[in-house]
């Protein structure tokens, strides 16, 4: 299928050809009939990305402190391949389209196959003939509503929001600043409520549309009609509410806001404008200044828009979904009229055109569709399920060469950390990538030259020239997509955690019996990383019981991290945490027999103190309360009259009778990626042992989980010894 894509780091624009998105539970394939350009938030974006790099770094300050902030955790190479990894990706375009059910999938009953909805969402509703949409984000179109007119319905419900947050009552009068295509519907949805409203913006031909649809006064801010407009209409005490619809970076609009607003009056913030707020002026009338987020409540809540978890009627009134909706109800009983906003249709595949023109000013418009090949839908067909490979237990057997490789997703991870390393290694293959967002598999392709791209799971694990599997996806999933990759018969390379809960981890057990296939191997990367593994042999073997002792400075997530959804991704330990248990039973040679875990009140702290058979111990502090600034690991080995230490792995020492001290040139931080793909690789080629034996995996797997049951009991978990 084609999709409208823009690389953030060159500017370009372009159709391009990606996979078709798998159609998965909880949702809906939509094949598109008209898409909307957000002529403000988009060409906002586009204009960004035709920007020098200083130019992106002055527009986004607040990515630049996340920037400085990963170079001083994870060191200025990691940072500098995530950031160009980043950039010189292609990103999606459109938010807003109405469209056609396609697919419907499990778990959904309000609409079937050949249903007409409007859909939102700059993941979901994107400038693409197909997309995969949620639930609560597509909503059906009310009969004789022209599909045109439905792809309104995100901006709609952007405008809807901004005028519920003002809460307008009958007769009041407002001002709209900014008349562009969230002004103009906010223009007639004041209408609609009773309100009458001035409307403000330098572009004569705005001015004259918006009072075309129901404003009483508009002209240019700098006009004295519109401060005579307001004074006849409030009697002079100035508007009841102000709605800034304006971007740009003149403070003009909110300067303008006080001037014109009464005594306690609302201004609600729509847009992305300059808001230097003059304090004296909204001092002296103690205005409310309020914000509109988006097209409503659930925005930037993933249980509520990719979970499909509805907020009850009675607390939240006004959802995303409902507004979506009320605003398609409005438009087909002609209380807004969206027709008049139509500067111009353009075909899909003249996308890049449209953009270009509108950018470079050739195309003066208030809205613009695109619109889409007509396409018959046919009912759908009934679900065959695949039936599971079982692959009789063998010796593992020597793969071809080179080494066949597919991914199983392409996020940060395995593109800045994995895939740059099995790019430039000989006698490796990158056969497929597979992810559930077409342009993600799109983008890896690209840069890392796999062969094929594609959303279809099933049938690169059908694949018998496939070697093994990468499963690099969020931890919910990877304890089941490693059960099927080991039924198919494939080795599997999956990141951490092996499994979220003790009983996938015994699914994936019981599956290595069933299939006879042990060839796994988890991200445990810290084991290889050359520092550290020098340090150790330089160490020594050791004679007597350790003391190790492991200070992870984790730090705090940023709000709206997937590693915070721990209802469906598990603690952010439970991530996380495999690797320095990992690393702390390879230092002291043996897996651990016991787990006391402990926690501070009121934060998300952690104090871990493992048992060795040997009587050794290691005590691990996960904490995210430290310094921003401070390295994130440090670690100290004693035993034996010896202390090895390790500073973040730029830094290592071993005292004892002789000392060791690495080199105190400038290196990059190297965490064993290279040096562990390179042992899985090897082992796939010849069919010789997995680098890490599975009873380690499982036994760090299942230490990792008895912190949980630690935490709840108070008391040491045994871990007991099975297979």
């Amino acid at each position: 299928m084609k999709q409208v894509v823009q690389n953030y780091k060159s500017g370009e624009l372009a159709v391009l050809d990606v996979p078709v998105p798998g159609c998965k539970a909880g949702g809906v394939l939509v094949r598109t009939s008209y898409s909307l350009i957000s002529t403000g938030t988009e060409l906002m974006k586009v204009s960004e990305a035709g920007m020098s790099m200083l130019g992106k770094a002055r527009s986004r300050p607040d990515q630049v402190a996340k920037v400085m902030q990963s170079v001083a955790t994870n060191g200025v190479p990691a940072t500098y391949r995530k950031v160009m990894g980043k950039l010189d990706s292609y990103t999606p375009l459109g938010y807003s389209l109405c469209g056609v059910v396609e697919q419907v999938g499990a778990g959904i009953d309000d609409v079937k196959v050949g249903d007409v909805v409007a859909c939102a969402g700059n993941e979901h509703a994107l400038h693409a003939e197909l997309n995969w949409v949620p639930k609560n984000l597509y909503t059906p179109v009310p009969e004789g509503l022209a599909p045109r007119h439905a792809a309104f319905g995100t901006v709609g419900s952007i405008a809807l929001q901004g005028v519920r947050q003002g809460e307008p009552q009958l007769g009041e009068v407002a001002l709209v600043i900014g008349l562009g295509l969230i002004g103009q519907l906010v223009v007639q949805l004041l209408t609609a409520s009773g309100v009458r409203v001035v409307g403000v913006d330098p572009d004569p031909a705005r001015c004259e549309l918006a009072e075309r649809l129901g404003a009483a006064a508009c002209g240019d801010p700098a006009s004295a009609a519109v401060e005579a407009a307001v004074a006849e209409l409030t009697d002079g005490h100035g508007v009841d509410q102000v709605y800034l619809a304006a971007g740009g970076g003149s403070n003009q609009p909110v300067e303008l806001a006080a001037h014109l607003s009464r005594d306690r009056g609302r201004v609600v913030d729509i847009g992305k404008c300059r808001l230097d707020l003059p304090w004296n002026a909204y001092y002296e009338k103690e205005l409310d200044v309020r914000f509109s987020r988006s097209y409503g409540p659930g925005r930037y809540d993933p249980e509520y828009e990719l979970a499909g978890r509805d907020y009850p009627i009675g607390y939240v009134r006004w959802t995303e979904r409902r507004n979506l909706a009320c605003f398609l109800d409005l438009a087909a009983r002609g209380r807004v009229d969206v027709e008049p906003l139509i500067s111009h249709i353009a075909d899909f595949d003249d996308a890049v055109t449209t953009y270009q023109n509108l950018k470079d000013g050739e195309l003066k418009a208030v809205a613009v569709l695109f619109r889409y090949p007509e396409q018959t839908v046919e009912a759908e067909a009934p679900a065959v399920a695949v039936p599971s490979v079982t692959v009789r237990r063998s010796p593992a057997r020597a793969a071809r060469t080179p080494v066949r490789l597919a991914f199983v997703g392409a996020g940060n991870y395995a593109t800045s950390m994995l895939l740059p390393h099995l790019t430039r290694r000989d006698g490796v293959e990158l056969s497929a990538v597979v992810t559930t967002t077409a342009l993600s598999a799109a983008n890896a392709q690209r840069k890392f030259g796999f062969a094929d791209a594609t959303t279809d799971l099933d049938a690169v694990l059908g694949d018998k020239s496939i070697d093994a599997v990468f499963v690099v996806t969020r931890h919910s999933s990877h304890a089941e997509l490693t059960r099927k990759a080991l039924l198919a018969g494939k080795a599997v390379f999956v990141e951490k955690p092996l499994a979220l809960t003790e009983d996938e981890l015994a699914g994936v057990l019981a599956t290595v019996e069933e299939s006879g296939n042990d060839r796994l191997q988890v991200g445990f990367n810290r084991r290889f990383a050359p520092l550290l593994r020098e340090a150790k042999e330089r160490f020594g073997v050791r004679t007597g019981p350790a003391s190790l002792r492991y200070l992870v400075n984790a730090g705090r997530l940023q709000h709206g991290s997937w590693y915070l959804q721990q209802g469906t991704e598990g603690s952010r330990f439970a991530g996380e945490g495999g690797h320095f248990i990992d690393t702390a039973s390879w230092l002291l040679g043996a897996d651990p027999v016991s787990v006391y875990a402990t926690a501070p009140s009121g934060n998300e702290d952690l104090q871990v103190v493992l048992h060795y058979p040997d009587g050794s111990t290691a005590v691990l502090s996960y904490v995210t309360t430290g310094a921003p600034g401070f390295p994130k690991e440090t670690l100290d080995l004693v035993a034996d009259g010896k202390v090895l230490r390790l500073d973040d792995f730029v830094r290592a020492s071993v005292h004892g009778p002789e000392k060791w001290v690495s080199s105190r040139l400038p290196k990059a931080r190297d965490k064993g990626q290279n040096a562990e793909l390179a042992a899985f690789v090897k082992a796939v080629r010849t069919g010789g042992p997995m680098p890490v034996p599975l009873e380690s995996l499982v036994a760090t797997t299942a230490a990792t989980l008895a912190v949980r049951a630690g935490l709840a009991g108070g008391a040491p978990v045994t871990l007991a010894r099975s297979r």
